[in-house]
């Protein structure tokens, strides 16, 4: 149930966007919607990442206290002496599990861009760098549904920086109808490097159940693989066209 003042600040309510299409946005206290009817399959499931870089809120008190922080012993990065805008690079990315017992992985690292056509049906449209304004985009083929068992969408930031607190990023999952699904990703989880975004589960009865997470892990995909429970091996992956990713 929404509260007087979450109605009033718009907190948790479904809206429409200048654009007139209806939109959901995934909230903690309504964390869960199902995709039905031909929307679950028919067409794709477009789901989108996009991100800004926050202005720095630090004063130059705070910027005195960062230097004289005990725990910082090595070199400041550049950007950590200005009170400007960095260039934060985040990965959207898929963990997979087929019905047929298959898992794996669906993100830029390594180069596992994946296919629509055959398994995991799922495929990522490249590796946008520090946000244009197309940001990065995938596509889930829902004429192969049946196929998934469940899909777990993830962000990770790729060069070891944590930086989830100077960017404020939206995913969008859009179906063939019906609203379209935004998660916003503004939390100042200053230590994270990857954060589960929602939980995409093949229900069995016709529907789609997606279910926002928002969880914020201090590792990278390893990490998140523990949390869920996919049991994939992983090694330490590179953007490089020889670079290894996962499995």
């Amino acid at each position: 149930m929404v509260s007087v003042w979450e109605f009033l600040r718009g907190g948790d309510r479904n809206t429409f966007d200048s654009g007139g299409q209806h939109k959901i946005t995934l909230t903690k206290s309504q964390p869960q919607h199902a995709i039905t009817g031909q929307a679950a399959t028919t067409g794709y499931l477009y789901v989108n990442l996009h991100w800004k870089t926050r202005s720095s809120e630090r004063s130059a008190g705070s910027a005195l206290r960062k230097l004289f922080d005990p725990r910082i012993l090595r070199p400041m990065e550049p950007d950590a002496y200005q009170g400007q805008q960095v260039n934060v690079d985040l990965d959207l990315a898929c963990m997979y599990e087929l019905t047929d017992g298959t898992r794996g992985v669906v993100q830029p690292l390594g180069k596992f861009f994946g296919d629509l056509q055959r398994p995991p049906y799922i495929k990522l449209s490249g590796d946008d760098v520090y946000g244009a304004p197309s940001g990065e985009t995938m596509y889930i083929n829902l004429e192969k549904k049946d196929q998934f068992k469940r899909l777990l969408i993830f962000v990770y930031i790729y060069d070891d920086t944590p930086a989830f607190d100077r960017t404020s990023a939206t995913v969008t999952i859009v179906p063939q109808s019906g609203p379209r699904l935004e998660i916003q990703l503004d939390e100042r989880a200053a230590a994270a490097r990857s954060c589960a975004v929602v939980l995409i589960e093949n229900t069995g009865d016709g529907q789609l159940t997606v279910r926002r997470e928002v969880r914020y892990v201090h590792g990278f995909q390893s990490d998140l693989d523990r949390l869920y429970g996919f049991g994939m091996q992983w090694q330490r992956g590179y953007k490089t066209p020889s670079g290894p990713g996962s499995e």
